[in-house]
């Protein structure tokens, strides 16, 4: 006869140590019994519980997907904003000198709206990418439309920081140049045309960070119709 301390959890969550008596012959069953159940019952866990890094993996992919929207939006509106702000300011003041300035300096305003439009316009196509999927925990194997789901996620962030950095960047170097612009053609008006280019040039990276947000956009494909 053996003797086993074996814990019985109680039907409101509290645990008991019992005291029991099992043949000799009987125990490497039931330690193998238990050790199974043991390990079926780690396997079962969400990812969550058993890794730190499977945390990011646990997040919701729609929580992905719009935080990659809020992103792309956010971020191309405060670089509009901070543009507008460098340039109105010069055109503001420099306008009180030399009022002709005031009118045609005005494209250097309409070049940092541009970059706000960018960031609305890959809004819509992301918030037109997302499809609505069954509830699901992430485990150690996945089915097919489960990765799918996750992967157009993270792909729909990431389109989101690509956009909504490059829209920064661009709005600010739009600013400052339409600042100089403004301040330059105050003082010697055969400087605008040239600044000018320098704008365009400097609006363009926005646009190039548009072009690659659709193109990664692409790769999210939510899977359909799952019930």
């Amino acid at each position: 006869i053996a003797k086993a301390a074996l814990k019985i959890l109680s039907q409101n969550g509290d645990s008991q140590l019992v005291l029991c008596t099992w043949p000799a012959d009987a125990m490497p069953e039931l330690m193998e019994m238990m050790g199974h159940k043991e390990h079926m019952h780690a396997a079962a866990m969400p990812c969550y519980q058993t890794s730190w890094l499977c945390v990011f993996e646990a997040v919701s992919p729609y929580m992905w997907s719009y935080m990659g929207i809020a992103f792309a939006l956010g971020i191309s509106v405060i670089g509009a904003a901070w543009g507008i702000f460098l340039t109105g300011s010069s055109i503001v003041g420099g306008g009180i000198k030399a009022p002709r300035i005031s009118s045609k300096n005005l494209v250097s305003i309409i070049f940092c709206e541009a970059v706000a439009i960018y960031g609305v316009i890959m809004a819509i196509i992301m918030a037109n990418k997302i499809e609505g999927s069954l509830i699901f925990e992430v485990s150690g194997k996945l089915e097919p439309w489960q990765a799918q789901t996750m992967v157009s996620g993270w792909c729909l962030f990431a389109v989101g920081l690509s956009v909504g950095f490059s829209n920064l960047f661009c709005g600010v170097c739009v600013g400052v140049s339409g600042s100089g612009c403004a301040l330059a053609d105050a003082q010697r008006p055969e400087m605008f045309v040239k600044m000018l280019i320098v704008e365009i040039f400097g609006s363009a990276l926005g646009l190039f960070g548009v072009i690659v947000g659709i193109i990664q956009a692409n790769g999210a494909t939510f899977p359909k119709h799952l019930g």
